[in-house]
């Protein structure tokens, strides 16, 4: 597989040029990986976990997939008190899906007011040079 064939997606957002990264990454083989994604606009965990796999479906929904290609979440978490709530946006969202899924507990992000940041892979159609479905 040439690196032409692979799709970079942006969302604008200001840590992909300082960083140097992609919100998402399209394979020719259907496989798609969006970045960690985040609510930096406070909240609870609820509402970042809601806000941040909205970001990811955006992603998503410019390589013309939808929430029900997600084959694999992961949820990283500051506190261990937020499971409950995080997993119940998980579920609202997911239910249907059953995506493979991990949570993790970590020490902390790049901004202290998140609480969660997600990843989110999705499969779908296999894409052409051009974009389009093969």
């Amino acid at each position: 597989m040439s690196a032409d064939a692979v799709r970079r997606i942006s969302s604008g957002g200001p840590y992909e040029d300082v960083i140097g990264y992609s919100r998402a990454v399209q394979l020719p083989n259907g496989l798609v990986l969006v970045s960690g994604c985040t609510a930096a606009d406070g909240g609870g965990p609820y509402d970042q976990a809601v806000r941040a796999f909205g970001v990811a479906f955006k992603a998503l929904a410019q390589a013309g997939l939808g929430p029900e290609h997600v084959v694999r979440t992961r949820m990283y978490l500051t506190h261990a008190r937020d499971v409950e709530e995080v997993g119940r946006a998980h579920k609202e969202l997911f239910d249907a899906v059953r995506p493979a899924a991990t949570m993790i507990i970590v020490s902390g992000f790049v901004d202290p007011s998140m609480v969660v940041e997600v990843e989110v892979e999705a499969y779908g159609p296999a894409q052409t040079p051009e974009g389009g479905a093969a």
